[in-house]
């Protein structure tokens, strides 16, 4: 088998340890015998829909969402044609924001996003900053790091990763992180989130392979390390 992986805007978001999410996913992928072909895919670079497994955007400052977002939205047919061909999205806060409908900042126009997910990002006056911890419907826990400004409110056709237990997540308001709509994932956690979210990443991965070779059972790896550095970061101060 093999692993498609589309890093898109590499060399612009890509800020708090955003590219070992990248690591995580190939490494995870290669410890299996799965081969893995990763593609840094950057401005006016062409997307073909029918190829890439799985699609990553990190986090990056307003300055560059303003750079990135008008590519964005030329590629935005052929990024909603890959979605719905159930391929993979794992966007991270300042990717994250462009996938909803609009970022709107303090200062400057308002940023047209792919309306990927049903959601939207205003400016807030605090910047939440700290170690989130986040409990999912299924019990299990994600951990992270954010540092955004961004305020970002889900529509009633998406669902949040989970119930925020320490941190801010969205918005600091509704305690819920991130964002999920079939197999398009938005979050706020860096740090970055996948090396320390090992059952997680083997989720994204699965639903990757899926896409071309149905239903695929991954071989257990041994996650010693990787669990440690997850409970290690469920006591951390926020």
């Amino acid at each position: 088998m093999e692993l498609r992986i589309a890093h898109l805007y590499a060399h612009f978001l890509n800020i708090y340890g955003d590219r070992g999410n990248i690591v995580a996913l190939s490494k995870r992928a290669m410890w299996r015998d799965i081969d893995v072909e990763i593609k840094a895919i950057d401005l006016k670079d062409e997307i073909d829909p029918d190829y890439w497994d799985l699609y990553f955007i990190g986090g990056g400052q307003d300055k560059q969402q303003i750079v990135i977002a008008e590519d964005l939205l030329a590629k935005a047919e052929r990024l909603r044609d890959a979605a719905n061909q159930k391929a993979v999205f794992l966007t991270v806060c300042g990717g994250y924001q462009l996938l909803g409908h609009y970022y709107r900042p303090h200062q400057g126009p308002e940023l047209r996003g792919i309306s990927l997910i049903d959601a939207y990002t205003v400016a807030g006056n605090r910047r939440m900053i700290g170690n989130v911890v986040v409990k999912r419907n299924d019990g299990s826990t994600l951990v992270g790091f954010e540092n955004h400004s961004g305020k970002t409110f889900l529509g009633k056709d998406v669902q949040s990763l989970g119930k925020v237990v320490v941190g801010n997540g969205n918005n600091g308001e509704d305690k819920q992180e991130g964002a999920q709509a079939g197999t398009v994932y938005g979050t706020y956690l860096h740090g970055s989130l996948l090396p320390k979210n090992p059952a997680f990443t083997d989720n994204l991965i699965q639903q990757a392979l899926a896409r071309r070779y149905g239903d695929v059972k991954l071989r257990q790896l041994n996650d010693t390390l990787e669990e440690q550095a997850h409970k290690r970061a469920l006591v951390l101060p926020a």
